[in-house]
């Protein structure tokens, strides 16, 4: 096994044995919120490094996001953390749905600990993504409590189908190294900051225009 992946220009590079947290969504916009999830992911699942995954946009959709080019630079304008890298690593991939991201990432750096993170929000609706159960059968999955949807994540299917498997929040540093189906939901202070909200703005609009 290789000590260190170095996939290709533009691509992240990673060690064996490193704790990466992959963090994906449109970021449309990004904000303090997703500031905020990225650090207490660091902190409480004990990993290495947090990448967002800035999607592309969903191809069956008819209204997609802003163009990448404006939130890739947002994010990286806003993220400052040296632990915190922002990525287009889907685009390079050429995937749009998480399974396969996942899947191509683990081959790409064998030996590198991934961690699915999302908010409580995605763990309640998680059985609607495509090839769900693939995806917790492949990688950890660290869940951070957001307003307003603790009750329905612990209650969702995928909690309940998984129930087994679910690490306790005072165990979340164990997360990025034990095999999956593993997840783990941790209680961290919350942000009420939406990116459907602060799309509704002037200021957003007026970058992207």
């Amino acid at each position: 096994m290789r000590d260190e992946a170095v996939v290709g220009v533009g691509f992240p590079v990673a060690r064996a044995g490193m704790r990466v947290g992959l963090f994906g969504g449109s970021f449309d916009p990004p904000h303090a919120g997703h500031v905020h999830v990225s650090r207490e992911a660091l902190k409480r699942f004990g990993l290495d490094r947090v990448w967002w995954l800035v999607s592309p946009g969903n191809l069956l959709k008819t209204r997609g996001p802003a163009p990448m080019a404006a939130r890739i630079a947002a994010a990286r304008a806003l993220v400052t953390h040296p632990r915190v890298q922002v990525t287009d690593i889907e685009a390079r991939l050429g995937t749009r749905a998480t399974a396969d991201t996942v899947a191509q990432l683990q081959a790409l750096y064998p030996g590198v600990r991934f961690v699915w993170l999302m908010g409580a929000d995605n763990l309640a609706q998680f059985h609607r993504w495509r090839n769900w159960r693939r995806i917790a059968q492949s990688v950890p999955l660290g869940v951070l409590a957001r307003p307003g949807q603790r009750i329905s994540a612990r209650m969702s299917p995928a909690a309940r189908l998984y129930r087994r498997d679910r690490i306790a929040g005072i165990a979340s540093h164990a997360l990025a190294m034990a095999p999956a189906p593993a997840w783990c939901f941790v209680n961290v202070p919350m942000s009420d900051l939406s990116s459907t909200a602060i799309r509704a703005g002037e200021k957003w609009s007026t970058v992207v225009r």
